[in-house]
């Protein structure tokens, strides 16, 4: 996935952001949630399916409609596009065997010779990457400790230090190791946390590493003398040459190589100190160990050499050119939609560095949101994927005054822009009458829903605890684990409530839609990548207990 704003949620709420605006992909898997994204599994209409044919229709022949990509790098809809040299490379490499320490011997060495790090490694993805560089520091090489994995006990490298800003859904990778995750929010909270026991430090670029007291400059400054190493997480950077964290000392730096380098999907780069990688590489695929389950062929690695050697020859300015020819198509078609207005962004950091096209309106007058376009631009043909916001004034669920849609342009291809500039232009163009007023609720909800969900493959039961006012909910939400505030809307009989489980590095966004009957109802839960579950609730049924309560006057005299 690609994915950094600082402070996300804020951000959206004061003012219209674009969710590729030099954000990481820590602050797009946030973004997702918050600006709308669409789940476009499923979302297609209807195709006929048939036996694969192989050609400009593959997906289509077994009933999967594609989408044309204006939201970025994201792995849910493919990333990017292989450039043609990384296909050639794949393509000739799986017509020959090879000794695969060979080749990554070979490998590292000219991935070294074009990046001017010490070495590099080509792993399953960037995500394996974090997974082999952290056992890695805490094996060190040593397969007796390797084969332990994730039972630490006995070791002495065990925890892996991060500032709490750096922590994302991908620190997954990390935890699968076994190692303790030490939150730190402060660098003399960082520097207190080193000890014997530091595998290393793991640090998200961009955001607070670029500047001040957390900074990759000083996080290296406390931890060299100490020998922990620092990992850099850079999945969706463009690649820099020479490389900039490793300069500022970084120890490894890793890479989506599915995202800017346009490589294979399945591959990610690591560039750093050579012992680390080489204990990195020994506990990866096709090595047994913690890492057998991340195989990266032969095809994968050389079509990711082929990709960084195809970087450094790029015309990386005639891209970026190229690109803003992308969204002058749209602004000037967009812009031709009484009220519509759309400026072009062009931000300077280094993840997720892409113009991006701001198309904005009031919902008032065209009665139509920026969430709302780009639900209906994925969901028919042709299919889009756009980003949405809004500038939210007052309450935070309040109509806002400005709405958007953000149209990011690196991963569009020659012709896109035309397609999404008649598509767009259609939408917004289109009369509609202003909303009406909702409906008035059936029923009075306040009080307490037993839930029972079910999952794919099991069940669970939750609580919630609501107030009614109007047509708008609130209360809370007791899931498996915690209790987390919900709010949401009855109209008519039609409910629909949210809530947000929160975790350090992971949150689940639930979206109850379903109809009210007497004192049940019943309908779907939306969990964005987790897909979908099913409920049915009832209103919980108190015992009619009705006694006088004797408060006791001191301590009991006996049991």
């Amino acid at each position: 996935m690609s994915e950094k704003l600082p402070e996300p949620q804020k951000q959206v709420e004061e003012k219209v952001e674009t969710a590729s605006n030099g954000a990481t992909r820590r602050d797009l898997f946030h973004l997702g949630n918050v600006l709308a994204l669409p789940v476009l599994m499923g979302g297609s209409a209807a195709m006929a399916r048939g036996p694969l044919k192989t050609g400009p229709e593959i997906y289509q022949s077994i009933g999967v409609e594609p989408v044309i990509n204006c939201r970025g790098t994201f792995t849910i809809i493919g990333a990017s596009i292989e450039l043609p040299e990384v296909r050639a490379a794949m393509d000739a490499a799986a017509q020959h065997y090879v000794q695969l320490d060979e080749l990554a011997g070979a490998v590292g060495q000219r991935l070294a010779e074009l990046t001017g790090a010490e070495w590099g490694m080509v792993s399953a993805g960037c995500a394996a990457g974090l997974k082999h560089v952290t056992a890695a520091c805490v094996a060190g090489g040593n397969p007796e400790k390797l084969l332990r994995i994730p039972d630490l006990r006995g070791m002495e490298k065990t925890e892996v230090v991060v500032p709490r800003s750096s922590r994302s859904a991908y620190d997954h990778a990390i935890r699968n190791i076994g190692v303790k995750m030490i939150n730190v929010d402060t660098a003399e909270e960082l520097e207190k946390a080193l000890s014997k026991r530091t595998a290393m430090i793991y640090l998200q670029a961009g955001g607070a590493t670029l500047s001040g007291p957390m900074s990759l400059e000083n996080v290296a400054r406390m931890a060299k003398p100490l020998d922990i190493p620092i990992l850099v997480d850079a999945a969706a950077e463009v690649l820099t040459i020479p490389n900039v964290h490793l300069a500022k000392g970084a120890t490894v730096v890793a890479y989506s190589g599915g995202k800017a380098i346009c490589g294979p999907q399945c591959a990610g780069l690591l560039l750093g100190r050579k012992d680390i990688l080489m204990s990195a590489w020994q506990a990866s695929s096709p090595h047994h160990g913690p890492g057998r389950d991340n195989k990266v062929g032969r095809e994968e690695t050389m079509g990711m050499l082929a990709a960084v050697e195809a970087w450094v020859k790029r015309d990386h300015q005639g891209l970026w050119n190229k690109w803003l020819g992308y969204l002058d198509t749209i602004s000037k078609r967009v812009t031709q939609v009484s009220g519509v207005t759309a400026n072009v962004r062009e931000p300077n950091g280094l993840s997720n560095k892409s113009p991006s096209l701001i198309v904005s309106w009031d919902p008032a007058k065209l009665h139509i949101t920026g969430e709302e376009v780009a639900e209906e631009a994925a969901r028919n043909k042709p299919r889009i994927a756009l980003g949405a916001g809004r500038l939210r004034g007052g309450p935070a669920e309040s109509e806002s005054p400005t709405t958007s849609i953000d149209i990011t342009a690196w991963m569009m291809q020659p012709g896109d822009d035309k397609v999404v500039a008649d598509r767009l232009y259609g939408i917004l163009s289109q009369k509609r009458s202003p909303k009406p007023p909702m409906a008035a609720p059936v029923s009075n909800m306040s009080g307490r829903w037993d839930v029972d969900l079910e999952f794919f493959s099991s069940k669970s039961q939750h609580v919630l605890v609501l107030e009614q006012n109007g047509n708008n909910l609130q209360g809370s939400h007791k899931g498996d684990f915690s209790t987390r505030d919900i709010f949401g809307t009855i109209e008519g009989n039609e409910v629909k409530l949210r809530s947000t489980e929160n975790v350090p590095g992971d949150s689940i966004t639930f979206i109850f839609s379903g109809t009210l009957n007497g004192d049940s109802m019943a309908g779907n839960i939306h969990m964005g990548e987790y897909l979908t579950a099913k409920f049915t609730a009832r209103r919980h049924a108190y015992r009619n207990v009705s006694r006088r309560i004797l408060v006791p006057g001191g301590p009991p005299l006996a049991n």
